[in-house]
């Protein structure tokens, strides 16, 4: 009987210690696209945090394709644990540049994103297919003294073009914060994106003006997107206006 009881005793103790030592949930490290900043994942944050999840929201710089993957790279280098990068819009191609030469980075999540490959830039995709009607919903380029220019968003257009499945009033607010991205940016060359060695997953709507629909699905399919979200009428910016599909995906992506 006492054998028996300590035999049930180091069970126990043994089931407890394996349940402690069950490895953390991965860190999601968002990366927001050009003419939005990290507040457009609050939502998703709020929910990820919810559910047990370290969220880091990146800011990205929007300079050029080099220098913003190195930043989010240096984001990733310095988590300890395993990572799921998310990119909105030029974020996506971001994350793709950015996630080489990390073990860490276990996956890759799209949202309404560009996903370059080799050869490839933002602007290549966004004319690949017809219905993107960005280019003209841009206000006069602001020229920077140190060469190129800013592109920005008119105010004026920006719900209609942007988050209009988003409240007038806070799509006014994020038309008024949004952030600039070069146009050498928007034309830079990828290089080998991690998404022919990661699995990915994407989330668009249907109802985007940036990025049409159909380039959204040509970029889903060849990556081999292990399951892929639309949702119906959505805007550009879907993770604002469901946040909850985005983290639902980003929390299957992360298993």
């Amino acid at each position: 009987m006492f054998k028996f009881a300590a035999a049930v005793a180091l069970a126990g103790a043994l089931l407890s210690g394996a349940a402690v030592a069950q490895p953390a949930k991965p860190t999601v490290v968002l990366v927001h696209g050009a003419f939005a900043d990290s507040s457009s994942w609050n939502g998703v944050v709020e929910i990820l945090r919810k559910d047990g999840f370290s969220v880091v929201a990146a800011a990205n710089p929007l300079r050029s394709v080099s220098n913003d993957a190195a930043y989010v790279s240096d984001v990733v280098g310095s988590i300890a644990g395993p990572v799921v990068l998310v990119g909105h819009s030029y974020g996506g191609q971001v994350i793709s540049t950015a996630a080489n030469g990390h073990d860490n980075v276990r996956s890759l999540v799209y949202v309404a994103a560009f996903a370059p490959d080799a050869g490839e830039s933002v602007a290549d995709l966004a004319g690949k297919f017809p219905g993107g009607t960005l280019s003209g919903a841009l206000a006069a380029p602001v020229k920077l003294s140190a060469g190129g220019v800013d592109l920005y968003i008119d105010q004026a257009k920006f719900h209609d073009q942007f988050a209009s499945d988003v409240p007038a009033e806070q799509a006014a607010l994020m038309a008024a914060a949004q952030r600039p991205v070069t146009e050498a940016a928007l034309t830079e060359k990828s290089g080998e994106p991690a998404w022919k060695k990661l699995p990915s997953w994407f989330v668009y709507g249907t109802g985007d003006k940036n990025i049409p629909a159909a380039a959204l699905g040509f970029m889903a399919e060849r990556a081999g997107s292990k399951r892929t979200v639309v949702v119906d009428g959505a805007s550009h910016v879907v993770m604002v206006s469901h946040p909850e599909k985005v983290a639902e995906l980003i929390e299957e992506a992360a298993k």
